[in-house]
């Protein structure tokens, strides 16, 4: 079974900048996409990033386009989320996912979750 360890969260100051790391164990992340999600308090998750099956295509939400970079170990077992000039409005629990289906849209295709990650942008 597929288990997800999201680290890498912290304090950081807005225009700093963060990696997040996803480990995986009881198996690799191969055959799967690989996503972060994020949801803020009193807010709806939201998906962040996707890295497809292969690796070969990304996508971002709008909000964080030229500012974050999803990437993938060669291995298949560490997925990272780049994270710079950090916002505000970035302040969230990011959560890594798998799945068979790289979405933005369909959170619910993403079959295996971690326990998420705190990312605080503050003064």
């Amino acid at each position: 079974q597929l288990q997800l360890v999201e680290s890498g969260g912290g304090l950081v100051q807005p225009g700093g900048s963060l990696r997040l790391s996803c480990a995986a164990s009881g198996s690799t992340l191969d055959g799967y996409a690989s996503a972060w999600f994020r949801q803020a308090p009193g807010k709806e998750r939201e998906a962040v990033s996707y890295i497809t099956v292969r690796g070969t295509r990304t996508d971002y939400t709008p909000s964080v386009k030229g500012r974050f970079t999803i990437s993938r170990d060669a291995n298949k077992k560490m997925v990272y989320l780049q994270m710079n000039s950090l916002e505000p409005e970035d302040t969230a629990n990011y959560y890594c996912a798998a799945g068979p289906v790289a979405t933005l849209s369909m959170p619910n295709l993403y079959q295996y979750w971690g326990q998420g990650t705190q990312v605080t942008v503050s003064s």
